[in-house]
């Protein structure tokens, strides 16, 4: 198979990769056990609340201040109040760091062994940012080597629904708007789903809860991933098969 003709597979990094969850490790350290969960999940939800209000507004910060201003928001809510400068550097530094899901290990070490894909890694983080947590993530670095390239969206200053975001994935990996189809993205975030089949591309869900798909703004089959895989490994496997009905 043509290098041009392989298929590219598009990993989301924060929330499938790595477990955004893991920051709690080092909240707890900060702010006591008690409130570290809450913090953690409540700083997720502003990160991503404020890249769609970011979207709609036509406006662009680098991932990294947004994640320090969800970060400001989500001590708030949780009555926390203002830390020095120095703790919130230390966190900063931490996202940096995060864990991987237990199931990344074995399907990354799966892929590196199939020659059919190219993987990329496709985030809303800065290249920075991203780049720092691919090759310096004591989970994920070892790894580093499985990605042919890293793609964020800081050139095209849109975030993930954003069609262009995905447009801007396909320029990068040397794909056009009528090879989007060429392209699956792999991700835990639905509403990544969602904007990667809205413009054609290929699109497979990690379910690690076990949930079930429940998001409706697509309409029908049309908006629904490809494929539900319960990990990481389920859903590799499957675009390795698909890969090789095309050679």
């Amino acid at each position: 198979m043509a290098s041009s003709e392989k298929i590219v597979v598009a990993f989301d990094l924060y929330g499938t990769l790595l477990s955004t969850e893991s920051i709690a490790q080092e909240l707890a350290k900060q702010f006591g056990q008690e409130k570290s969960a809450s913090i953690a999940a409540t700083w997720r939800k502003y990160q991503l609340e404020y890249t769609w209000r970011l979207n709609s507004m036509e406006q662009y910060l680098p991932f990294s201040s947004v994640t320090q201003r969800a970060l400001t928001h989500a001590l708030s809510e949780n009555a926390v109040p203002p830390p020095p400068e120095a703790a919130v550097a230390s966190l900063m530094s931490a996202y940096d760091s995060l864990s991987t899901f237990p199931d990344v290990a074995p399907a990354l070490e799966s892929l590196a062994k199939s020659p059919s894909v190219t993987p990329v890694v496709f985030s809303n983080g800065t290249d920075e940012m991203v780049g720092n947590s691919v090759h310096r993530s004591p989970d994920l670095s070892p790894y580093s080597k499985v990605f042919r390239d890293i793609v964020t969206v800081e050139e095209v200053k849109k975030f993930k629904p954003h069609p262009d975001v995905y447009y801007h994935l396909a320029k990068k990996v040397g794909k056009s708007k009528g090879d989007m189809g060429d392209i699956w993205l792999v991700s835990g975030n639905p509403f990544d789903v969602v904007g990667a089949k809205a413009v054609g591309m290929k699109a497979c869900w990690v379910d690690r809860g076990g949930q079930g798909w429940c998001d409706s703004i697509g309409e029908g089959k049309a908006g629904e991933p490809d494929f539900i895989g319960k990990d990481l490994g389920e859903i590799v496997q499957t675009i390795l098969r698909a890969s090789k009905t095309r050679q």
